[in-house]
């Protein structure tokens, strides 16, 4: 078989997954792939990689590579390494991002980026998959496309080795008509790879089957809506592409529990864990807000913990009991919670590279596994469905999981399943023919992501202590029917805070009720770019509506115990805007901000009130941030085009963040007299400068 090197850098495990089955279907058109971790540089070597390299890269944070490939990057990154380093590769890489972050994809494309610097060419185009629309409407028509490309590289290089006996080199781009151009990314390269004719293809079952009667009134049909359970026409009548069935590897076994405790301590975790007390919450909202906000003050003093303002950190958080209990219940598996749970590698499998989940522990109950390591909330993937499939006797139920995952039902997936975000109790519940063995849903559920937070403190202000701002999040679930459900973490915080939750009475902090302290476990997630200048006296911008105003305390607690200890110090010029809905009900932090502006830390505070009538010229022209920043735009570009100032924006990426960066670019075009491109390319080097910082989230 002709061998390939499949590298994948995950945070979370999509890339896995997809590099996965992109393993799996090489078999089947008849090539080896040599599947590894970037991470496990042992395993390979490119510099002496004579095989095509094919390489799937997340994005995480604000468009950082994944954790896995950090070394990988820092050392390609070498810059003593010469520029034919890589001269000898040839490569495709696919990325995955979000649009909705102002990197989209960068993961992929520093890695992409650095290895042409380094002599590295093409022999596949590019794909940039956008999880805001579907990862899965780039990812299979670029993986469709991999195969025709692998061939002609094959052969091309077979043709150049006869004809000169040299190394093989790339084949041009005009060769391979139905790929796109290399530098045509993202929106071009997803319009033309969803063109692929996949027909033919031998990794898909063609299902020939109508599911409608014949004899039924095509008026009838045409009278119902389509729903997670039930499609129309055209789909109903279609005939189907459905993916291959993924193979199964794991073999479980059940054991009645000796009685053995067990704790967090046996989540895995790649991150140092410390358990702390919960020492204080409180309230920030009143209780007619529309959202609840939550401060919480979690004390670190006896642990080896440390942060600096603008670090964030994450929750380790279980899910749902009464989720936990609905899902094992419907599995029929109620009876043997406390069951322990034994997992080896199925000896038959056909799963090249088999390996055990690294994120379920071994001795741990049933209950423990789905409690705190599995992400039972997570919209399974279409292999998921596709497995499902198979444990589906009523046929109606059968042909609905195929349409679901099928190439054809792509829009019902995207409506019924991932927009609806549909978790794997809503499709047994929608579905109650489905009845999936346990080792098919540990092979398919991934692991339970601990949740970041900003610190919300400094800890010259706050000794010993860590304080965190969220909103408790709720959200309608319509998949198969409505149902309000809460954040994963914030719902599960909320309620173990409730025995301890002061109201925000603008009171002493120090008149905690008298309660046991709930701990919880936290691990570093250190930023090392959303901090303070070094230097004091470089004027700043912090753009913070709502919950994300949290690192700005932290910022300006940390800028007054500065000032107190250099009196006589040059500080620079501090700026916050902040928005919210309700001056009465949701203006968090008030109390603390007037302070901080009346001792000269904090030096212009601008508020917008979406919700409320406009009081005043400012106030009826300004309803949110972005408005107020455009409001002082003279002010705003002269701090960062002509002071050297840096300007921060943390919140909502999905509508805020991309507001206010177009209201800057207006600001710049309009003050400094330029065209919005060029304003844009401003933007980008004051990024690349690292004086426009985000911290940001969807």
């Amino acid at each position: 078989m002709r061998r390939f090197l499949l590298l994948y850098a995950t945070q979370q495990g999509q890339a896995k997954a997809i590099a996965e089955e992109i393993c799996e279907q090489a078999v089947v058109h008849g090539f080896s792939a040599d599947l590894h971790c970037i991470s496990e540089s042992s395993k390979y070597d490119l510099k002496t990689e004579t095989a095509p390299l094919v390489v799937v890269v997340s994005t995480t944070g604000t468009g950082d590579p994944p954790d896995t490939a950090r070394k990988f990057v820092k050392e390609i990154q070498n810059q003593t390494l010469p520029v034919d380093f890589f001269a000898h590769l040839r490569y495709g890489l696919l990325g995955l991002g979000d649009s909705e972050y102002t990197y989209f994809c960068n993961g992929g494309k520093i890695i992409d980026k650095r290895l042409q610097e380094l002599g590295a060419r093409h022999f596949y185009d590019t794909g940039h998959a956008d999880d805001c629309v579907g990862l899965e409407l780039v990812v299979e028509p670029w993986i469709a496309g991999l195969w025709p490309a692998l061939r002609e590289h094959f052969r091309s290089s077979r043709g150049q080795e006869e004809i000169s006996g040299t190394a093989p080199v790339a084949s041009p781009a005009s060769s391979r008509t139905d790929l796109v151009k290399s530098e045509l990314l993202h929106i071009e390269s997803q319009v033309e790879l969803l063109r692929f004719d996949d027909s033919g293809r031998k990794d898909s079952e063609v299902l020939k089957q109508n599911a409608v009667n014949s004899n039924q009134s095509n008026v009838l049909i045409e009278d119902f809506e389509s729903s997670l359970t039930r499609s129309v026409p055209p789909l109903s009548q279609a005939s189907l592409n459905v993916p291959a069935l993924p193979p199964e590897y794991l073999q479980v076994h059940l054991q009645e529990s000796l009685g053995q405790e067990e704790s967090q301590a046996s989540v895995t975790s790649a991150d140092p864990i410390f358990q702390v007390p919960i020492s204080k919450a409180v309230q920030l909202t009143t209780n007619d807000a529309i959202k609840t906000t939550l401060l919480v003050e979690l004390d670190i003093s006896k642990t080896d913990f440390s942060y600096q303002p603008g670090d964030a950190f994450s929750v380790i958080c279980p899910n749902s009991d009464s989720e936990v209990q609905s899902l094992l219940q419907r599995l029929q598996l109620e009876d043997k919670r406390e069951h322990y749970v034994f997992l080896k590698i199925k000896t038959d499998t056909k799963k090249k590279g088999a390996a055990l989940p690294q994120h379920i522990p071994a001795r741990c109950s049933l209950q423990f596994i789905f409690t705190w390591c599995l992400e039972i909330r997570a919209i399974p993937k279409k292999a998921f469905l596709r497995a499902l499939v198979d444990y589906t006797s009523d046929s109606a139920e059968k042909r609905r999981l195929q349409e679901l995952c099928s190439k054809q039902g792509a829009a019902d997936y995207s409506r019924f399943v991932r927009d609806a975000c549909a978790c794997l109790l809503d499709l047994l519940l929608a579905f109650p023919s489905c009845q999936p063995p346990l080792s098919l849903l540990l092979e398919h559920l991934p692991k339970l992501q601990p949740r970041p937070y900003s610190c919300a403190s400094s800890s010259l202000f706050h000794p010993g202590k860590l304080h965190f701002v969220f909103n408790v999040v709720e959200f309608l679930s319509t998949a198969p029917t409505e149902v309000l459900r809460k954040g994963v973490c914030t719902g599960w915080l909320a309620l173990l805070v409730a025995s301890v939750l002061q109201p925000n009475t603008h009171a002493s902090h120090e008149d905690s009720r008298k309660a046991v302290a709930p701990k919880i476990s936290i691990s570093p997630r250190t930023t090392n770019y959303f901090h303070l200048p070094n230097d004091p006296s470089i004027p700043i911008i912090m753009v913070g509506p709502g919950t994300g105003i949290a690192p700005f305390i932290g910022f300006l607690q940390h800028r007054e115990k500065l000032q107190e200890q250099h009196p006589d110090g040059n500080f620079g010029a501090v700026w916050l805007f902040f928005g919210c809905r309700h001056k009465d009900r949701d203006y968090l932090f008030r109390k603390e901000l007037r302070h901080f502006l009346k001792h000269g830390i904090l030096t212009h505070l601008k508020v917008s009130f979406s919700r409320d009538a406009p009081v005043g010229e400012e106030e009826a022209t300004a309803k949110y941030v972005q408005d107020n920043i455009q409001l002082h735009g003279q002010e705003v570009v002269r701090i960062l085009l002509h002071e050297n100032g840096c300007i921060y924006v943390c919140g909502d990426a999905k509508n805020m963040a991309k507001d206010v960066h177009d209201a800057l670019v207006e600001i710049i075009s309009k003050e400094i007299g330029v065209e919005k491109l060029e304003a844009m390319k401003t933007l980008a080097t004051l990024k690349e400068e690292k004086r426009y910082l985000q911290d940001i989230w969807s």
